[in-house]
């Protein structure tokens, strides 16, 4: 029984790798029949491991998701509410153009009764929802804006950059356009700008 744990977890680490190489190489839409090829296993135990292809991009974003959530809790005790959310705001944006696919596995989902709190969108919604709370209280954010309103902005300026020649200054762009709003006499995204 202890020998099939440890295939059974060697089997994990070998999917997780190849799905990770993959997932960069082709984004979100990676095959699990060619991970299953190439880490040497059968579909059935990719799908034994990882049941759908959501469950198998959030552990190939795990480490990233950990990092965001870090990144909020050490902002949420800067003094400046705004600048906090916009910095964290910005580093998701920069995340989710950098690697292929984490878009995808964050872009807005209607909430359901019960939400699986493990979840990448879950996880990033617990870390930055005290960050807008917090900029709202300050009255550095409109009351009636929702996190889901900031994770559909954020996964939909690194969906719309993915194959710009050079997504991550084009998101840059885009997140200052949006924080800035359209009129210049409106532009206060200077902190966010620096970054």
């Amino acid at each position: 029984m202890t020998g099939q744990r440890s295939d059974a977890r060697r089997n994990y680490q070998r999917i997780l790798a190849v799905a990770e190489a993959e997932v960069a190489a082709h984004g979100a839409e990676a095959s699990q029949e060619q991970i299953a090829r190439i880490a040497g296993v059968g579909s059935a135990t990719v799908r034994r491991h990882f049941p759908t292809r959501r469950a198998l991009l959030e552990a190939v974003f795990q480490e990233r998701i950990e990092a965001l959530c870090e990144n909020a809790h050490r902002l949420s005790t800067t003094e400046d509410g705004r600048t906090a959310l916009l910095e964290w705001l910005h580093a998701l944006v920069r995340y989710a153009v950098s690697a292929r696919g984490f878009a995808s596995v964050l872009s807005y989902e209607p909430p359901t009764e019960e939400p699986s709190p493990n979840s990448c969108g879950s996880r990033i919604e617990a870390a930055g929802s005290p960050l807008l709370q917090r900029a709202v209280r300050d009255g550095a954010v409109a009351p009636h804006v929702t996190f889901h309103d900031l994770l559909t902005l954020a996964t939909g300026i690194a969906l719309a950059t993915e194959h710009h020649k050079a997504p991550a200054t084009q998101a840059d762009r885009l997140f200052r356009l949006a924080v800035e709003g359209l009129s210049p006499e409106h532009g206060t995204a200077g902190k966010a700008r620096s970054e």
